[in-house]
């Protein structure tokens, strides 16, 4: 058996390519596929088969591009409804690949349609991978999109159903692969490793330890987080086949005055540099969200599917890499990118904003001198609840907007979240609403914490 496991950090995702005797599959592919064909070819496989193991939410997938380019058939599980030729995929049904035989065994639970991919060599069942049912220390949340027509805690019944009675039989040694891993908002306690086996989470996993469904039920639908706006989008996505990326992916080079004509249109300017150079010169107006983070969560969730965009960057490279992942994420409305970044917006004499970066030492300052000024903390309530630096007021970044009335613009604001990276995008939306002084404070919370000052709601 020739199996590799292809991990993208910035959206805590595995997929899979898995392969013998000239015949591979992949499973929970990306939406750039050209690496699963590359490394098919360097291995000697025809891709038989691209497997699903659910509509993915938080992320658009390249099923049907891989399966155009490879010959090769989708599979999904019955239920997912996909609206394009496919195997709908029943419990028990079995592929083979070589000499390897794949089950697939119906996991309903995080979604309907969910199913699990159990590897058998030599006639002995080895691998499964879990797609979103069994994470590696979590199991899937029951509460997302992919659910419709069903409460939270009918999904949760059925993913306890799911967990005992069909992935907790199979042997301690099987190994286990998971499609998310810690960072994804697909569950809310996984680990940052991305493989385990069968018996290290019947021992380890919290939400495999002996309870009853009604516990388990009750534990699951607790304190979930809010999934992002986009994530209903990005399901239907998958549901109907994203486009070739090749179409959408192509930026134009568009002069400073053209910037501004789209950007008065209605445009979203994205900055896609870090909170230093954003704060130290960029387009008035423009949204800050790193390429070092989430990008393409936050992209996802602070900008509409749909809305027209326009690309800030240091150079093409940072251009290239910003529209590839906003497309893993839907975004496919780019109308290209700042030909010469913030430089040619000053030589072509048009105004430059800022926001000053503020040390925590000075944050201190200014909290014990007592001065006239309002702190945001955009994190989220939990990262909140753990503990704060004193008068902060918590207005997470995903509804940063909602909570503006509560804040007077003319007055100092000074945004922190956990290590500067969600305050600087925090920041940069107060801009657009009309804040005039706004400070983003560098290291954020982590650096208030490891400079010893005390915080409220927690341990220091």
């Amino acid at each position: 058996m020739y199996f590799k496991q292809f991990y993208l950090g910035c959206l805590a995702h595995a997929s899979y390519l898995i392969g013998s005797d000239g015949e591979a599959v992949v499973v929970d592919p990306q939406r750039d596929v050209k690496q699963y064909l590359d490394e098919a070819a360097a291995q000697g496989f025809k891709i038989k088969y691209v497997i699903e193991t659910h509509l993915h939410a938080d992320f658009v997938s390249g099923h049907r591009e891989l399966a155009k380019r490879a010959g090769a058939e989708i599979v999904f599980g019955w239920k997912a409804g996909a609206q394009f030729p496919h195997f709908a995929a029943k419990d028990g049904d079995e592929l083979q690949v070589g000499q390897l035989r794949l089950r697939l065994l119906e996991t309903p639970g995080h979604t309907p349609e969910s199913i699990c991919v159990l590897v058998f060599e030599n006639g002995i069942p080895v691998k499964v991978l879990t797609g979103d049912t069994l994470f590696i220390g979590d199991v899937g949340r029951p509460d997302l999109v992919g659910s419709k027509g069903y409460t939270p805690e009918q999904m949760a019944s059925m993913m306890y159903d799911s967990l005992h009675e069909k992935l907790m039989k199979l042997d301690d040694f099987v190994e286990v692969y998971p499609a998310h891993g810690a960072g994804s908002l697909c569950g809310k306690n996984m680990s940052k490793e991305t493989s385990s086996t069968i018996g290290q989470q019947r021992r380890f996993n919290y939400a495999l330890q002996p309870m009853t469904k009604d516990a388990f039920v009750k534990m699951m639908t607790a304190d979930l987080p809010e999934a992002p706006a986009y994530f209903p989008k990005d399901a239907e996505i998958n549901r109907t086949g994203a486009a070739t990326l090749a179409d959408t992916t192509a930026l134009a080079a568009l002069t400073p005055a053209k910037v501004r004509a789209l950007a008065e249109a209605g445009a979203i300017v994205l900055d896609v540099r870090d909170a230093e150079a954003f704060g130290a010169g960029h387009v008035p107006g423009s949204l800050n969200i790193g390429l070092g983070g989430q990008f393409a969560s936050w992209a996802g969730t602070l900008i509409p599917i749909g809305a027209p965009i326009v690309l800030v960057a240091d150079d093409s490279a940072q251009v290239e890499e910003a529209g590839l992942r906003l497309a893993r994420v839907g975004h496919e409305t780019l109308r290209g990118f700042l030909n010469g970044g913030v430089l040619a917006w000053h030589d072509a004499g048009f105004e430059i904003a800022t926001v000053t970066q503020m040390t925590v030492a000075e944050l201190k300052d200014w909290i014990d001198e007592q001065r006239s000024f309002q702190l945001i903390d955009v994190r989220r309530p939990a990262e909140y609840a753990g503990g704060h630096a004193s008068g902060t007021v918590n207005a997470p970044l995903s509804h940063l907007e909602s909570h503006l009335a509560s804040f007077d613009p003319a007055r100092p604001t000074v945004v922190i979240c956990a290590g500067g990276y969600r305050s600087s995008a925090g920041a940069s939306i107060l801009e657009r609403k009309g804040f005039k002084q706004i400070f983003n404070v560098i290291g954020g919370t982590s650096a208030w914490v490891n400079a010893g000052f005390a915080t409220e709601g927690g341990e220091r």
